[in-house]
């Protein structure tokens, strides 16, 4: 197999910068064999470092199989496999590289929302750990993305491979901004909502947890929500894909949700449990090769020009106190080509039509960025 430089630079990338292996650490990969090019790199990384590497490969229609035998005894005995699991390990790498969004569309909600429920517990654990997650290409991610596979795999590369130092410096002004700031409005198509983010951290995400990466996140104030906000990209979820996701809230808590698609399954996923109703996460997309919704969050949440305002559980990094098994990136583009919109910090304009319009904000601007 020709190796292919691209890939030695993302495992490098991967191994050295985003989970920082240090020497005889162990490091969990998950993915299938479809990223094996990616895989063999990262093994070679790893081993180069004098590092322990473990490999752990699934496949979505074994998944669903399994999904479909769920149990009390299963759930209880995968919780204290991953929990020793977790015991054991320093870093982890997953790799997603699965072909469809709808391999577990299927599997009946209810065991959906126990596994959630039942593996939650051990989401901190796994966020202890220095951790990255990554999309490998793949034929039917390209087909999604309405591109052939060469192209979509050189983008999906390419993409991966920004210089994540240079976009970390560049977030410092911003950083600074939002943790001067107390009340956040949102404007746009079928949007106007309001929150307050006092206090609250801000973490820029540059290559460390994400590739590809390119956003910086906050959290509301969990009560202070109000307005609606409409998304415009189409977002997975549960085992389909949701389109024009609109929700409106009333002191924190979504009274109001609809979309194009599902409406059944939509008002299951906020029924999941308390904090499914409540936002835990605020965030801008920076990532100046990302500007095409691909129906895959990982790449959705970081395009230039957008916000995720996330229903569901906080990070522990920036906690608002809201606790819940979902997390779900839902995604607002505000380029024009989308519609457009304003990000206004304490009344005053930030972010006009997806572009920065303050000076010391212009670094994060797309062709500053590249």
């Amino acid at each position: 197999m020709l190796r292919d430089p691209r890939l030695q630079k993302l495992a490098a990338t991967l191994i050295n910068y985003s989970v920082n292996m240090q020497p005889n650490e162990t490091v969990m990969i998950y993915s299938t064999i479809k990223a094996k090019p990616l895989l063999l790199e990262l093994v070679k990384a790893i081993r180069a470092k004098n590092g322990n590497p473990i490999v752990e490969l699934s496949d979505d229609e074994i998944t669903r199989e399994l999904a479909l035998t769920t149990s009390d005894k299963s759930l209880d005995r995968n919780f204290r496999w991953l929990d020793w699991k977790l015991d054991d390990i320093d870093c982890i790498i997953h790799i997603r590289a699965s072909e469809s969004d709808y391999t577990s569309a299927d599997v009946p909600i209810d065991i959906k929302q126990k596994t959630a429920n039942k593996m939650s517990p051990l989401t901190s654990k796994r966020l202890g750990k220095k951790w990255v997650l990554l999309n490998y290409p793949t034929e039917g991610r390209a087909h999604k993305a309405k591109m052939s596979y060469e192209t979509f795999f050189d983008y999906i590369i390419d993409v991966s491979n920004v210089d994540y130092s240079k976009m970390n410096e560049a977030f410092k002004p911003l950083k600074k901004l939002m943790e001067a700031t107390d009340n956040v409005r949102i404007v746009g198509k079928n949007t106007d909502i309001a929150f307050s983010i006092k206090n609250m951290p801000s973490i820029p995400c540059a290559g460390e947890y994400n590739i590809p990466d390119g956003e910086i996140f906050s959290a509301p104030v969990k009560n202070s929500v109000n307005g609606t906000i409409t998304y415009n990209a189409p977002s997975p979820q549960s085992g389909t894909i949701f389109n024009n996701v609109s929700l409106t809230f009333a002191n924190g808590k979504i009274i109001k949700a609809t979309a194009s698609n599902d409406q059944k399954l939509l008002d299951s996923i906020f029924d999941t449990d308390e904090g499914a109703r409540y936002v835990g996460e605020f965030a801008i997309g920076v990532n100046p090769l990302v500007n095409t919704p691909m129906s895959d969050t990982l790449f959705d949440e970081k395009i230039a020009g957008s916000i995720h305002f996330t229903p569901g559980r906080c990070y522990e990094d920036c906690p608002n106190g809201n606790f819940s098994a979902i997390h779900w990136d839902l995604v607002l583009i505000q380029t024009p080509e989308y519609g457009g919109g304003e990000i206004y910090f304490d009344d005053r304009l930030i972010r006009k039509d997806g572009r920065f319009v303050i000076p010391e904000l212009s670094g994060l601007n797309p062709e500053n960025l590249k």
